[in-house]
């Protein structure tokens, strides 16, 4: 069977590009804008003053002196169809998605400013209804993320087929090389002795608190720290098996670090999306510490970030991938030529592209009715690429909470505390 064209292989959308001649553009979401109308002359004691509400087009300009009509602080634009401030947009958007109830203890009576949106949550989603946001629109944000994900798959998928069948020649049987046989096996014995080794670290973790109360200061610390050092483990996994790939140790010390420094947020998502259970909707680190959607939220993670967490590992539990083809794919995403930093280009792409060989010749004998398979799992590299992007806003936000991260975290993330 004959190999995929030699590369010009760079990042994930070039992978793919190289099959169809089309880039596949990282995608979000465009947020629309919305429009203020002013009320009626009449005196505001007169009339009963209605939501503010939306129209479809550029966003007003902001001058900068806005407020929030929810709390009063300054706002960051318009957020489901309000003039608000982005703890309300988060604290609105969060207590949709989790269908929260709220009791507050005056009977309902709180006036809402910046010091009582943290005392009472009933009181400030009460004033954000009030205000015009609509539920509506933090659900149809999570629908059309989801729907754009899978239509840009299945779309870049079919081309990349289209043009790998012209390139193959037919009733060609298919074969690995003896290199690529030893290679694989290499990798996979890689990961499973990286991931031993994890496991004898589990007893230096904090424990998850018990105390079940979301507001409670020590056990939203030690929630943190827990998930932080959860982390600190993974990424020493990542580097141990990033050091035993054939390869990895031709490059210089600074295309090593500038590589690892820029992949591992992304290995870490795909290591996430092993652990992944559907049946529970749960994530499971060191073999039987399982965290659902709340948990992470619990440990001080936003929602905007954790959603599309889960919702890559759901996709990820679709494809039904086995080690070998985790692996490759892991080592596809370290040797990503187009990182920042790097600078032997030339000798990573030559090194992803005997990965890429390598999976496109192992999918094609273990998978030979599934030809949308190989497509699938490197277009999965480019919804890595926007989930990183997402990451990065969930560290700042992290900083603007006053979380500091451990010293090896902000370093592999480049935060400067």
């Amino acid at each position: 069977m004959r190999s995929p064209t030699r590369a010009t292989i760079m990042g994930p959308t070039q992978l793919v590009a190289q099959n169809h001649g089309k880039k596949a553009c990282a995608f979000g979401m465009e947020e629309k804008g919305f429009a203020l109308f002013h009320g009626s002359e009449i005196p505001p004691e007169h009339i009963e003053t209605p939501p503010l509400k939306r129209k479809k087009g550029p966003a007003p300009k902001m001058l900068g002196n806005e407020v929030c009509r929810v709390c009063g602080d300054k706002a960051s634009g318009f957020h489901y169809n309000v003039l608000s401030c982005e703890g309300c947009k988060g604290f609105f958007r969060r207590s949709v998605i989790k269908g929260a109830q709220y009791v507050c203890k005056n009977g309902g009576r709180c006036e809402m400013d910046m010091y009582m949106r943290r005392k009472c949550q009933e009181c400030r989603l009460r004033k954000c209804h009030e205000a015009g946001m609509r539920e509506q629109c933090v659900l149809s944000e999570e629908q059309i993320q989801l729907k754009k994900l899978k239509k840009q798959e299945d779309d870049q998928s079919r081309m990349v087929v289209v043009r790998q069948s012209s390139l193959s020649p037919p009733n060609t049987p298919p074969k690995m090389t003896p290199e690529q046989l030893g290679m694989i096996e290499k990798l996979v014995a890689a990961q499973q002795q990286c991931n031993q080794r994890s496991f004898t670290d589990r007893l230096k973790v904090t424990p998850w608190p018990q105390i079940s109360d979301p507001l409670h200061r020590e056990a939203r610390q030690q929630r943190f720290a827990h998930f932080t050092e959860l982390a600190i483990i993974s990424v020493q996994e990542i580097v141990d098996f990033a050091k035993q790939l054939p390869g990895f140790l031709e490059l210089t010390r600074e295309d090593q670090i500038a590589l690892l420094k820029t992949s591992t947020i992304e290995v870490m998502l795909l290591e996430t999306s092993r652990r992944y259970n559907p049946e529970t909707e749960c994530i499971t680190f060191l073999k039987d510490l399982s965290y659902n959607r709340d948990d992470f939220a619990k440990a001080g993670l936003q929602f905007e970030f954790i959603n599309p967490i889960f919702g890559f590992s759901k996709g990820m539990n679709e494809l039904q991938l086995n080690d070998a083809e985790y692996a490759l794919l892991i080592a596809i995403s370290i040797f990503s030529a187009d990182r920042p930093n790097v600078q032997d280009q030339t000798l990573v792409e030559r090194l992803q592209h005997t990965y890429v060989e390598a999976l496109h010749s192992y999918i094609c004998i273990h998978r030979p009715n599934d030809h949308l398979m190989f497509p699938r799992m490197l277009m999965k590299l480019v919804s890595l690429r926007t989930l990183s992007s997402v990451h990065s806003e969930q560290v700042f936000a992290l900083r603007l909470q006053d979380k500091k991260l451990p010293p090896l975290l902000s370093e592999i993330w480049d935060v400067n505390e």
